[in-house]
């Protein structure tokens, strides 16, 4: 699969979207069955509980869901941070994705910001990356424009 790769510098974002009543805030391992559910339902890449585990275990501040007025998660970033001692500390973004009722509402952004902060604040990241299929125009666009990724 063609694949583009970008990193950002990261910035801050609010916690709380009042317009919509939607709440950001860290995932706790009880919402894990839930971000692999969503995953399931919206993209092709698909990771085994283990996976998830595996980052709420090494990395529990990095990663957030976006709840619904009822509690319900409709969306999640699973977050990293590289290993690699010979280059900078940075972040990587493993999985984003807000089922589709939710979308374009601002909550990848929000998503994005909020994993991209506890990066820096948490671990000193000096950038983010991830990868993306280059057919996914939505995405890029994010990436792109919105998040400004190069």
């Amino acid at each position: 699969k063609a694949r583009a790769f970008f990193a950002f510098v990261p910035f801050c974002a609010s916690e709380k979207d009042q317009s919509f009543s939607m709440n950001i805030r860290n995932a706790t391992p009880s919402d894990l069955i839930n971000m692999q559910h969503c995953n399931l339902l919206c993209l092709p890449e698909n990771y085994q509980m283990k996976y998830y585990f595996y980052h709420d275990l090494s990395w529990p501040q990095l990663s957030y869901v976006a709840e619904d007025e009822n509690g319900k998660v409709v969306g999640y970033v699973l977050a990293k941070m590289e290993e690699d001692p010979d280059e900078a500390p940075h972040g990587h973004i493993t999985s984003l994705a807000v089922k589709r009722p939710y979308r374009r509402l601002g909550l990848a952004q929000k998503l994005m910001d909020q994993a991209s902060r506890s990066m820096v604040e948490c671990f000193g990241a000096k950038y983010v990356s991830l990868h993306v299929r280059k057919s996914n125009r939505a995405a890029l666009h994010l990436y792109e424009n919105t998040l400004k990724f190069e």
